[in-house]
Parts: structure tokens; sequence; C-alpha cells
């Protein structure tokens, strides 16, 4: 079972770099605040793994898993920040 995780992990990972890579950039910013929820799902599924996962693997990549997810989420939310910020007026 921990096999599996792994596997999945690395599969996920690499997907992520190749989609990341394909995006350009005047398009980034907006999927990024849009790919929050995304990560959110990411997280719990991660603290699920973390729970059920037996073994020292199986809990090191689930760790990773949340910790990769949660900047993905820290920064989605900064990103979109910033972005709206970019459209308030100067006086205000």
């Amino acid at each position: 079972m921990e096999f599996y995780f792994l596997f999945v992990f690395v599969i996920a990972s690499l997907l992520g770099f190749e989609l990341i890579n394909k995006v350009p950039p005047t398009l980034h910013t907006p999927l990024m605040s849009g790919s929050n929820a995304i990560s959110g799902i990411t997280v719990v599924g991660a603290l699920i793994c973390a729970q059920s996962g037996t073994g020292f693997v199986a809990q090191a990549v689930a760790f990773l898993a949340i910790v990769f997810a949660m900047v993905n989420v820290v920064g989605g939310y900064l990103v979109t920040d910033r972005m709206l910020a970019s459209f308030k007026k100067k006086g205000k």
C-alpha cells in the first residue's frame, strides 16, 4: 500500500509540473487563484492518508503532500490578493 501512495505522489508531481509549464503567464494568476479549492481537497486527502498510512514512507509522503498543498493554498491566496489590489484606486 505504501508503494501506491508514492506512485500517486510521483505521478501527480510530474503532471503538475508539466501543466504549470504549459500555462502562459497571462493565465497563471487567474488559474492560481482557482487552484486554491483543488489544493484544499489535496490537503484533506493527504491528512486522511497520513492518518491511515502505515509505515514511515507513507507518512513521510503524506506529510510532504500536506506541506506542498499548503504552500500552494497560501501562495494562491497571496497572488489573488495582490491581483485584486492592483484593481483598487490609488487614493484608497
